[in-house]
């Protein structure tokens, strides 16, 4: 496993480009809307990582309703595994608790899954398996 990414919530995407393509010289390598998710997305690649910019795109969104407790800042932890499935099903044996007990489709046509902050120390945790 690695860290596929980290998620950071904003308002907007093109005035958060402003520090981490100006000041940082991160190049934007991906945007996209994920319907299903209500988000927009930028992607930049840092070392093997990536940050990844979460702009709401409906005031339903879950982006929306974590700006609106919190503010801006670092949403979710994205871990990549090889077998989303298989590791969904272990988590779930050991009684982790899960927000998806099945991936759906995310950024980049990857599969992923949300794991409860409450298994995680409070860290909300995605599971990503990348397209092959």
């Amino acid at each position: 496993m690695k860290i596929n990414h980290l998620g950071i919530a904003t308002k907007g995407i093109e005035d958060a480009l402003k520090f981490w393509e100006d000041a940082l010289n991160l190049e934007n390598v991906h945007t996209e809307v994920v319907e299903e998710q209500k988000v927009r997305v930028a992607m930049l690649p840092i070392g093997e990582s990536r940050i990844e910019l979460l702009e709401p795109t409906s005031h339903d969104s879950p982006i929306s309703k974590f700006l609106e407790k919190r503010g801006g800042g670092i949403h979710h932890i994205a871990v990549e595994v090889e077998d989303i499935e298989f590791m969904l099903a272990r988590l779930k044996e050991k009684g982790m608790r899960l927000i998806d007990e099945t991936p759906r489709l995310g950024a980049e046509g990857c599969l992923v899954a949300f794991v409860h902050p409450a298994a995680a120390n409070g860290v909300l945790l995605e599971l990503v398996q990348t397209a092959k």
